[in-house]
């Protein structure tokens, strides 16, 4: 396997990396927005009196919300596998005079794997989030409607409840704000950090080649590293103050 045939088993598993890796960033990219998208037509349907109509739009994007977590599941494990197979290679005799450079690919190819499960449980997770909250909501819509219509008089009571359900939906909306713009960020971070692994990638390279471009890259690696952790704490800061803001 380390021969002629080795060389193009290796690059055929890197070519079907790559393509899973393509297909699962278009396919978290998609995912993402029908997450982002789901509260606010949600809100734009509230104001609707039928039942009907909301009940099959909601039942549409649950089906795609499915569809889409059950095609990401196989596009990650069909990632994984090949990821197992790479491993396998690396480790077969006489591959020892080029693992180190194998094994440099493998890790690119695992990181990028471990960003895509986290990115998908994450996002998958804000969604089952955001469509119970907007559950709930609905039910205190239709507790607060079914009293009006029992009661037939606009009392004190009925107003307050209204008050309230307003402020919760302006701070769900809100909310629904904060949590776009942080996925927004992240999805463009997510592109960033991609082009700067490739870029990273031959920097090392060549610093494997030169000691002292060696040394520069540890420097700028320090200070890119100080600069992420100012970064990751203004971010923190700037979502406790949103968060204080929305609650109070």
């Amino acid at each position: 396997m380390a021969g002629i045939g080795g060389s193009n088993y290796w690059e055929d598993l890197r070519k079907q990396a790559r393509q899973l890796e393509n297909e699962l960033d278009l396919k978290l990219v998609s995912f993402s927005k029908l997450c982002t998208s789901y509260s606010s037509s949600r809100d734009g349907r509230r104001g609707d009196t039928s039942d009907t109509t909301p009940l099959l739009n909601n039942s549409t994007q649950d089906r795609m919300f499915d569809t889409m977590s059950v095609e990401i599941e196989q596009l990650l494990a069909k990632l994984t596998a090949v990821n197992d197979k790479m491993a396998e290679y690396t480790n077969a005799p006489g591959t020892t005079s080029i693992n180190a450079a194998l094994m440099h690919t493998l890790q690119r190819h695992r990181d990028i794997l471990q960003d895509y499960t986290h990115e998908f449980h994450k996002t998958k997770g804000n969604f089952v989030a955001i469509r119970e909250r907007e559950d709930l909501l609905g039910s205190v819509r239709k507790d607060i409607e079914s009293y009006k219509s029992g009661s037939g008089v606009n009392n004190r009571r009925t107003e307050l409840f209204l008050k309230e359900h307003e402020h919760l939906r302006n701070s769900d909306r809100l909310m629904d704000d904060t949590i776009s713009i942080a996925m927004a960020t992240k999805e463009n971070m997510t592109s960033q950090r991609g082009m700067l692994k490739s870029i990273q990638s031959r920097v090392n390279t060549l610093a494997n080649r030169f000691p002292t471009i060696n040394n520069l890259i540890q420097r700028i690696n320090l200070r890119k590293r100080r600069d992420s952790l100012i970064l990751g704490a203004v971010i923190g800061v700037c979502t406790i103050l949103l968060l204080l803001y929305a609650f109070h």
